[in-house]
């Protein structure tokens, strides 16, 4: 263990020296502060306030709240009473039997007398009836109704007809209109497609049945005949 250092006291005069530097430094402090003189403050004229009183405003009274009074709740009172039906409705009466009254007897009829017996006539022979003949059964003509007739604008398609106009009739500048009608059997498929009126140009012919013959009609289920107006114009 290391031993603790102690600080030597200052000598004598090492102390007198102290205290004389001290007192030395508080006498220049206080002739300092008496040499000094403060500046004279300038005071000028101070100009007169008229003070007055105002009333302070009042801040707006909060409404007083209402005063409750203390009521008393009302007491349960019993329902009123009400008497029971049934005591008010009497039994019905019990049913009673009809009054008889007494019926007298028809006094008895005197017997009718009897006819004299009337004499009877021969027996007819008895004769074989003739056979009724059997009524004629209606002949079965085998009549078919003809096939309804619609505008190709009428029907409804699966497959549209497309129209091909053909090259040559093109570049010669052939046009018209060819009137087709065509007999639409139940699955929508047209048969015997025929021209009801050519356009003047056996290629437009051909080229509209073509088209007829292609297309395929929703015909649910049932045949009829379709017939319509097909147009080549050079226009379009």
């Amino acid at each position: 263990m290391s031993t603790p250092s102690y600080i030597q006291p200052l000598s004598r005069s090492a102390r007198w020296g102290v205290l004389a530097t001290v007192i030395v430094f508080h006498a220049g402090i206080g002739w300092a502060l008496t040499s000094v003189q403060p500046k004279p403050l300038a005071v000028g004229e101070v100009a007169s306030m008229e003070v007055r009183m105002v009333a302070a405003e009042q801040p707006p009274k909060a409404p007083e709240p209402p005063v409750q009074l203390d009521v008393p709740p009302p007491e349960d009172t019993p329902p009123p009473e009400v008497p029971q039906l049934e005591s008010m409705i009497q039994p019905p009466m019990p049913d009673l039997p009809p009054p008889e009254f007494p019926v007298q007897a028809p006094p008895p009829k005197p017997p009718a007398p009897k006819p004299p017996p009337k004499p009877q006539p021969p027996k007819p022979h008895p004769q074989q009836a003739a056979p009724v003949p059997a009524p004629a059964q209606p002949t079965q003509q085998a009549t078919t109704a003809a096939p309804q007739t619609l505008s190709i604008f009428q029907v409804s398609y699966r497959v549209r007809p497309v129209l091909v106009y053909p090259v040559r009739e093109r570049r010669a500048g052939h046009r018209g209109t060819t009137q087709i009608r065509a007999y639409i059997d139940a699955s929508g498929v047209p048969q015997q497609v025929t021209v009801e009126k050519s356009s003047g140009y056996p290629l437009l012919d051909e080229a509209a049945v073509d088209a007829m013959r292609k297309a395929r009609v929703n015909t649910g289920g049932r045949a009829f005949s379709v017939t319509g107006p097909f147009t080549f114009n050079l226009a379009e």
